[in-house]
């Protein structure tokens, strides 16, 4: 079972990373001298030029301002987009990916299984096994009643059809995410509004770690954060894995 303790007891040892310093807390400053080789920036353009140019292998948003460091992200990557995926642990339970999260994300089957391709990549990269559960409004038999629920449960289908036929191990888990967070390592949210809810209600209200959010459409490793996380030793960890 992957866990938090594992994530941060097998980190590559020769991995620089890149953590943006926002406020004065200390928080970020403490959790970067638990690692070797992790610098930190308090001026976001060079942290996000650094880790273009290859002088950092990848870096880690810290406590920076979102408004700020996500425009020079996709600035300076020339991304149309930012994609984000959220790998938590929710209490008592093993770790597993949730997306899409961005509100405006995942609103078609294509684009879900976009993102669904370019997270297995990751999980493969921290050792994570690649069962994906995808979502919908409904079970089964709840068929009828609603329009747009319809709509979700024929979109899980063709997903679930379409990763299958392209060799990932994918299941309808139809409404039942409390089954998918024990049997999948990956939930695929109906929509990105849908999975942002499902990430908010696990990590403050149901006190799941988050370990941070990669950024999947870029050819660097970057993971956003919260600005309100106290210790970020969990997300440089997961950046480090991530350069594998």
């Amino acid at each position: 079972m992957f866990t938090y303790d594992r994530l941060l007891k097998d980190t590559p040892k020769d991995v620089t990373v890149g953590i943006g310093k926002g406020s004065q807390r200390g928080n970020v400053e403490r959790s970067a001298h638990a690692f070797k080789n992790v610098t930190i920036y308090d001026d976001p353009a060079e942290l996000v030029n650094n880790l273009k140019d290859g002088k950092i292998d990848a870096a880690v948003r810290g406590d920076m301002s979102s408004s700020v460091l996500l425009p020079l992200i996709k600035d300076i990557f020339k991304l149309s987009e930012i994609q984000r995926t959220v790998l938590l642990e929710p209490v008592g339970r093993k770790m597993i990916f949730v997306a899409p999260v961005g509100i405006d994300e995942g609103r078609t089957v294509c684009q879900k299984y976009d993102i669904v391709v370019k997270n297995v990549d990751l999980m493969r990269k921290i050792g994570m096994n690649e069962k994906i559960a995808i979502m919908s409004g409904g079970r089964e038999d709840d068929r009828g009643r609603d329009n747009i629920v319809d709509k979700t449960m024929d979109d899980a289908i063709e997903l679930v059809e379409l990763l299958n036929s392209n060799g990932y191990d994918a299941y309808d888990a139809g409404i039942l995410i409390e089954s998918a967070a024990d049997d999948a390592d990956m939930i695929v949210a109906p929509d990105g509004v849908s999975g942002n809810i499902i990430f908010r209600t696990l990590h403050f209200l149901g006190n799941a770690k988050a370990l941070g959010a990669p950024v999947i459409n870029m050819n660097k490793v970057f993971v956003d954060t919260s600005r309100v996380k106290e210790d970020y030793r969990d997300s440089i960890a997961l950046a480090m894995r991530l350069t594998r």
